[in-house]
């Protein structure tokens, strides 16, 4: 695998941990400020401790909390852990 694929792994790798934890153990209308908070963080993501990564991964936090979105955020999740071979 070049670098750049193993960068990509390790980044799905860590949202999908992400997205599971805070499906799993946050409940609804924290989840929502969760991703809130993160999508704040992720307009100001050229200063040194934020990034534009907080964004995408605020928009998937509050997408849990929307049955629609929800499915489609389990589909990906199941995708990814099967890729992964857990």
């Amino acid at each position: 695998m070049n670098r750049d694929a193993d960068f990509r792994t390790k980044v799905a790798r860590i949202a999908v941990n992400a997205l599971q934890w805070g499906r799993d153990r946050v409940p609804a209308g924290l989840r929502t400020l969760i991703g809130a908070l993160l999508m704040v963080g992720g307009v100001f993501g050229f200063l040194p401790f934020l990034g534009f990564w907080m964004f995408p991964l605020g928009l998937a936090f509050v997408a849990l909390d929307f049955p629609p979105t929800r499915r489609r955020l389990d589909r990906w999740l199941k995708r990814q852990r099967m890729a992964a071979g857990d």
